[in-house]
């Protein structure tokens, strides 16, 4: 079974953040620790449950455990302290540090925890070495305490459709910042931190999930092939770019805005005469239903375009020229899944991303122009015109991302390489 390079072996196996001194603040990474350090400071532990409640928490686990455990429960690490009792240690997302080959995180509830809490731990040591540290008893009035808050507050539709952005550990504008902020669609959706490397996102077990379900992706090799497929912009069908290529070409070559008929009429021609070329028969009724595909693609893509128009996505005269970007925004973030589900090694994940940010700017000019190609990609592949949830739930990410003053795409210069 495959595991990261082991000359990727490193000494962060733990958060390990100390105190500022002399009575300095801390800059906490995100919202949810630095509210956990005021809260720290307050001595407002109940309050700081509830957070915990809202958010859920990621436990550490041995990488040969975890995946020994099969479908079963992962087994937690735990430690004995010198008075003899035993400690069970927890974090919060902005708190992890990064992956490690031998050492996964997953996450839980904070409900969850209480029932998977190992017998024999007295201590729950959240955020441990770090300035919001704290520490609860794990008796079974204190459980009871964690699943009435967890049944009241927690609610995964909350986590999400929302931008997430880290504030320490940020790293320099450049293709790796750049090719990260490629996934912002997705980040949003999924209310991940966009801006971050050390990925874990919904923990090591959830990570390989994601990718089985959604991606049919089970070991390293199905992630190498689908990454290589989306940098590649071979999963989105191809012919989509070829009716969008055609008016490009037919706008270059007439110095103006082409209507339907010409763009039809165009795309049908290319065909016929790529099939000539090539030998391919042009007389049977499958490359006939195939010219009559593309040709009311066509339609769909105007369509699509007008509505766009009208939301915002595109500019009055706006055009999609390309939805590289459907693709391109997928290898993102599937770099990032391959590494919390340690079928990538962290050089491949870095790699992806620097390709995917090349691939951006060699298609589009701006961070609008690249999200309506992915809006656009999204709809032909899911929506069929329904202006559904398919359709407005990326235009809520859109908006977002144009708006929120944190976002990729009002930090990170498009043409940055």
């Amino acid at each position: 079974m495959q595991t990261a390079a082991e000359d990727e072996v490193h000494d962060e196996l733990f958060p390990f953040i100390p105190t500022p001194g002399d009575g300095g603040r801390w800059s906490a990474p995100a919202d949810l620790e630095q509210h956990l350090y005021r809260l720290v400071r307050t001595d407002n532990a109940y309050a700081y449950l509830r957070a915990l409640a809202i958010e859920g928490v990621y436990y550490p686990v041995a990488v040969d455990e975890a995946r020994a455990a099969g479908e079963g429960t992962f087994p937690m690490l735990t430690m004995e302290i010198p008075d003899g009792r035993t400690v069970a240690q927890v974090y919060t997302a902005g708190l992890l540090p990064r992956p490690h080959p031998h050492l996964v995180y997953e996450y839980t509830t904070l409900g969850a925890l209480a029932g998977i809490l190992p017998a024999g731990v007295d201590v729950l040591a959240v955020n441990v070495a770090t300035p919001c540290e704290q520490y609860f008893p794990t008796d079974d009035e204190e459980r009871e305490v964690w699943l009435d808050l967890h049944h009241e507050l927690f609610s995964s539709d909350e986590l999400m459709d929302r931008v997430v952005t880290r504030r320490s550990g940020e790293l320099p504008t450049g293709p790796l910042l750049h090719g990260l902020a490629c996934g912002a669609h997705l980040c949003f959706t999924n209310g991940d931190a966009w801006n971050t490397t050390y990925w874990h996102g919904m923990g090591y077990r959830g990570e390989r999930e994601r990718v089985a379900d959604s991606w049919g992706v089970h070991d390293r090799e199905d992630w190498l092939a689908i990454e290589e497929r989306l940098l590649g912009r071979e999963v989105s069908a191809w012919y989509w770019d070829f009716v969008l290529g055609a008016r490009t070409a037919l706008i270059a070559a007439r110095g103006n805005r082409v209507d339907a008929e010409q763009w039809r009429a165009c795309v049908e021609d290319t065909l016929r005469d790529q099939a000539a070329r090539t030998g391919t028969a042009t007389d049977d009724g499958e490359f006939a239903d195939f010219v009559a595909h593309l040709r009311a693609l066509v339609g769909k893509v105007l369509r699509y375009e007008s509505r766009f128009r009208a939301d915002g996505l595109l500019p009055p005269d706006g055009v999609v020229r390309s939805v590289a970007a459907w693709d391109i925004g997928r290898a993102s973030k599937m770099a990032r899944w391959g590494l919390g589900a340690r079928y990538a090694t962290e050089s491949e994940t870095l790699a992806s991303l620097e390709r995917a940010s090349e691939a951006a700017r060699a298609a589009y000019s701006s961070w609008e122009e690249f999200s309506a190609g992915y809006v656009l990609g999204r709809c032909l592949h899911f929506d069929e015109e329904e202006f559904g949830p398919w359709y407005t739930t990326v235009l809520d990410a859109h908006r977002a991302l144009v708006a929120t003053p944190d976002s990729p795409w009002r930090t990170v210069p498009f043409g940055t390489g």
